[in-house]
């Protein structure tokens, strides 16, 4: 199986949540593997070109929404780069109770987060 390439797009706030849904591509027992692009460290030039061309050379991007989301502007910018340059995109709910999908999204669709969900995503890009 080849690794796809998955740009995560997360909120500041959401770093553990990004490390724990990353860290999972490792367990033996994960049904899917992919290449992390997200952004662990913030640029402090130029940040809209280089996750604009990590964007383009991944071949989906999962967002990972939370109450923090509706603030995360960089984040929101992902999202609407990721829907603007035609990437399969998917959203997951880091919580049972803040079901709020960004605008940015457009049509894209958020889910649970399960193995399953995010194997089924992961196996349809590319």
């Amino acid at each position: 199986m080849t690794a796809k390439t998955i740009f995560v797009a997360f909120a500041k706030e959401d770093e553990a949540s990004r490390n724990l849904f990353t860290g999972q591509r490792v367990h033996p027992r994960s049904p899917f593997e992919f290449t992390d692009m997200s952004v662990k460290e913030p640029y402090r030039t130029e940040w809209k070109q280089r996750v604009r061309t990590r964007i383009r050379r991944s071949d989906g991007v999962i967002a990972l929404i939370s109450s923090s989301t509706p603030q995360a502007i960089g984040q929101l910018w992902e999202l609407s780069c990721a829907v603007s340059e035609g990437k399969p995109l998917l959203g997951i709910w880091l919580s049972d109770t803040y079901r709020v999908k960004p605008a940015e999204m457009g049509s894209a669709p958020c889910r649970t987060w399960t193995w399953e969900t995010v194997a089924n995503f992961i196996d349809a890009v590319g």
